[in-house]
């Protein structure tokens, strides 16, 4: 697969520069503003020295740069390039996507900085505000740090580290990568990506390292998606595979962090009646660690989430549930249990605007099986937000 991506690129490449005389790439800003206010009543375990702040402001901004040109042969060349405006909690503008793509009647080629197959052509479920309760989760409204877990697992679930309580399959994450996806034909589309290296994102202007002990390297992922129409019932449905392949394994006895290659996949169906919606999302993720070992035991993680959806005029109500099994415990040891989750979220969505809505929602979070709590082995949180979103 890795000598097809290839080929295509090279392809692509050789399109452009047998007509050198088509009009520059020239690029647009755009983007959006996530602003919530939000109250969140918290779980708080014993040894916590501080305390949640109930009412807080959180938000969420990205600057687009993206552009695009049709050469006469019929090839389109594009550029997209994604930073974080609030920088994740410091002060620093850093892009997070940056790649290139190559489009035509055969499909499109993307190059670079960008998310894989699995997660491009992922069928996400009907959400209450998929700011929140969404593919992937861009407003985390429970501190899990300070607050509810000052020592366990559930601190790897903080937004500012980059992960939040959703089902997105972007293991590759945006490690710089190849993609190809298909045209649709009759209905159906086919993603194929390959990265030399997920832990690309540190290195990005130097060569990788190899054969690294205990590091996971290079990713192969697939998925198809369908999408049509039976009897006034609207379908998509969609599958992807995620596999990562352990560049060495030395056997070091209780300090392997990675005991095998890493898979992960899902399936989804999203169905649409009318002004309703309904659908349904599965993931599992093995992590690629050892379920024997005594510092880092973990199950396959499954996630599963159900959503439905009713619109009328400029509103959309909808409501989410969502249940993890087998997050792993940062403090846990040998015969410790992964964590489980279960999400519940209802809410509404008014469009205000081309591209602008506001946002209203009531989520309540329950953690079991927490280690590292010094009363229990449970956290609660229930969170009310509104805010806007604004693209541009």
């Amino acid at each position: 697969m890795k000598k097809v991506l290839l080929s295509t690129v090279a392809i692509a490449g050789m399109a452009v520069i047998a007509n050198p005389a088509a009009a520059q790439v020239k690029l647009e800003l755009g983007g959006y503003f996530k602003g919530y206010g939000v109250y969140t009543d918290n779980d708080e375990d014993s040894a916590a020295t501080t305390d949640a702040r109930e009412l807080d402001i959180i938000r969420n901004t990205e600057v687009h740069f993206s552009g695009e040109t049709t050469l006469d042969n019929g090839l389109t060349v594009g550029a997209h390039i994604e930073a974080e405006a609030d920088g994740n909690g410091t002060d620093s503008f850093e892009a997070q996507e940056s790649y290139v793509y190559f489009s035509g009647g055969w499909g499109r080629v993307n190059f670079g900085a960008e998310d894989g197959a699995a997660y491009l052509l992922q069928v996400a479920a009907p959400a209450a505000d998929s700011n929140i309760d969404g593919i992937r989760q861009y407003i985390n409204p429970v501190n899990y740090t300070v607050a509810v877990d000052p020592s366990g697992g559930l601190a790897t679930l903080n937004v500012e580290a980059g992960l939040g309580l959703d089902y997105a399959q972007d293991v590759t994450g945006y490690a710089d990568k190849l993609t190809y996806l298909s045209p649709i034909m009759n209905g159906f589309q086919l993603g194929l990506s390959y990265t030399p290296d997920i832990a690309d994102a540190a290195t990005e202007d130097a060569l990788n390292l190899d054969d690294v002990d205990d590091a996971l390297g290079e990713a192969y992922e697939g998925a198809l998606r369908y999408e049509g129409q039976f009897n006034n019932v609207g379908v998509i449905l969609g599958a992807g595979y995620t596999h990562v392949e352990l560049e060495e394994n030395l056997v070091q006895a209780g300090a392997d962090a990675f005991s095998d290659d890493r898979e992960a996949w899902n399936v989804g169906i999203d169905l649409d009646i009318g002004p309703f919606g309904i659908g349904a999302s599965y993931k599992e993720d093995n992590f690629g660690e050892d379920p024997l070992s005594a510092t880092t035991e973990q199950d396959d993680e499954e996630t599963w989430v159900v959503g439905a959806d009713y619109t009328t005029g400029p509103f959309k109500l909808g409501a989410s549930y969502m249940n993890v099994d087998g997050t792993r415990n940062i403090a846990g040891a040998l015969g410790t249990d992964g964590i489980e989750s279960d999400r519940y979220t209802g809410g509404v969505v008014y469009t205000y605007g081309p591209g602008m809505t506001f946002r209203g929602s009531i989520s309540h979070v329950e953690h079991d099986n927490v280690a590292g709590l010094t009363t229990g082995d449970s956290v609660d949180a229930t969170s009310v937000t509104l805010g806007t979103q604004i693209n541009f």
